[in-house]
């Protein structure tokens, strides 16, 4: 994926805006068992950031909406139609919502190739790394049909991320 300083903004801006409030929208209880290492499975240590991680985010966010108001780019599209709230989803449900945001939210972040934001972006990008990687034991490989369908939500969210990263 490509982003599009001007039309990628929106999407940047948005998963950005999703770390910073995202992570404490996760509860996990401790009985959640979706795969055989979810025994390791600990979402709730992400639910919080240190003051140092929220401030190394908070700068990526300003430095991205700086460059942009000196390109003098507008954000004025939606990349989704309304608010995504997890709590609407099955527990286990949210751990793979996370986890489908996260990646693609580092694929934008990663790519981006702009000097001036990648040096403010490493902190946050180690970040979401780690978390990312912290993750995988909490997803299913495919979910089981026959245990846990998808339920609409979960799937239309997931075709939704599939097509923005096609944006």
């Amino acid at each position: 994926m490509k982003p599009d300083p001007a039309g990628g903004c929106v999407l940047l801006l948005l998963l950005m805006a999703m770390v910073l409030t995202r992570t404490g929208a996760v509860p996990v209880s401790s009985a959640l068992s979706v795969s055989s290492d979810a025994r390791h499975c600990h979402v709730a240590q992400f639910k919080s950031l240190s003051p140092l991680e929220l401030q190394a985010f908070k700068s990526a966010k300003d430095a991205f909406e700086e460059r942009l108001l000196l390109k003098d780019s507008r954000c004025s599209s939606r990349l989704f139609p309304r608010a995504w709230d997890l709590r609407r989803l099955q527990v286990w449900e949210r751990v793979v919502a996370l986890h489908a945001e996260l990646a693609l939210t580092l694929e934008v972040l990663g790519s981006v190739r702009d000097p001036a934001l990648e040096d403010v972006l490493e902190q946050p990008l180690r970040t979401l790394r780690h978390i990312h990687s912290q993750l995988r034991a909490c997803v299913p490989a495919q979910p089981k049909a026959a245990h846990r369908p998808c339920s609409h939500r979960l799937s239309r969210w997931l075709q939704r991320l599939n097509q923005a990263t096609k944006k």
